[in-house]
């Protein structure tokens, strides 16, 4: 029995350990949700902004500008986010799942949404799918489902600049610019709250106004501000403006700066996400840790109490055998 009760001394002491560690985790892992949720908010405003920019382009008849072009699908770009490190609960499980179902609907994903009247549909069943991982997970879900990963950028920060964002971007516009790909679409996790992270795919090019709004609209929209930014943004045709020196040349250098902006926003999202889930995962674990000390000190202290009881009953046992 004595030998029993050692046993879970030392388990209560290792699980005391992992504790110590999962509390840390989660109160690192909430101070980078601050930070990763601020970024990602100081810039939602800024998406809105834009997105009346590119809903007016994405709706201009004479296309000015590669970004704009639409054609049937024959191969698509997915740039899934994912995480470099675990611990993060079901964060890469749900952008997994969310990957898997446009691989299993390349049909769907390939059609085009021009309008709410209009789509384009791939010619035939061939489409095919290669894939530009964000992140070191990316890597096992490309060999699991046995996808072509082209590329990883595996070396964001927990907290995301514009410059790391700048060539994953710039690789996706040259690639679609070179008709490599017909279409390229953006496999992420958008940050609702510290409790709910919603994965989603989204269409990054070509520019559709359809698509872009929901990329744009959706991104924080639960906030009172973007709401209003959102309801305020102009309705006027762009047609009806004069542009100086002319509009191919604005929308030639204005055009690569939103699409870059607005991938750079997916990942801010992705990171706040991520963070959260992480958090909240560690939170877990630290409270499962506390659950299962309380129950193992339980049982030490029966079997604690059954070794002295068995020790009377010997001394006692040995003192009427002498008498």
């Amino acid at each position: 029995m004595a030998l029993n009760t050692r046993a879970i001394k030392t388990r209560i002491k290792s699980v005391k350990n992992t504790k110590k560690i999962t509390k840390a985790m989660e109160m690192v892992s909430a101070a980078k949700m601050r930070r990763a949720v601020e970024s990602a908010l100081n810039t939602r405003t800024y998406s809105v902004l834009a997105q009346e920019l590119l809903e007016h382009f994405g709706q201009l008849e004479e296309k000015h500008s590669p970004y704009l072009h639409v054609e049937p699908v024959k191969k698509i770009l997915a740039i899934v986010v994912a995480s470099n490190r675990g611990l993060c609960g079901s964060f890469n499980s749900n952008v997994f799942k969310k990957a898997k179902y446009a691989i299993l609907n390349k049909q769907d994903i390939a059609t085009h949404h021009v309008n709410s009247k209009k789509n384009i549909i791939p010619h035939n069943n061939d489409v095919s799918i290669d894939m530009v991982g964000i992140g070191k997970k990316s890597v096992l879900f490309a060999k699991r489902e046995s996808q072509n990963l082209i590329a990883v950028y595996d070396t964001i920060s927990d907290r995301p600049r514009y410059e790391e964002a700048l060539p994953i971007a710039q690789f996706a516009m040259q690639e679609f610019k070179k008709n490599t790909y017909q279409k390229v679409v953006v496999v992420y996790t958008d940050y609702v709250s510290s409790l709910v992270q919603e994965p989603k795919i989204r269409q990054l090019l070509p520019i559709s106004s359809v698509d872009l709004e929901k990329i744009l609209r959706e991104i924080g929209a639960d906030t009172d501000q973007d709401k209003k930014v959102a309801d305020e943004v102009s309705s006027v045709p762009i047609d009806q403006f004069l542009f100086e020196p002319s509009l191919k040349q604005i929308m030639d250098t204005i055009l690569p700066r939103l699409i870059e902006t607005q991938l750079y926003q997916v990942i801010l999202e992705s990171a706040a996400s991520e963070h959260s889930a992480r958090m909240v995962a560690m939170k877990s674990a630290s409270d499962a840790a506390g659950d299962m000390i309380d129950d193992l000190t339980r049982t030490f202290n029966k079997a604690r109490q059954a070794a002295i009881t068995q020790e009377i009953a010997e001394i006692a046992g040995g003192a009427a055998a002498l008498e």
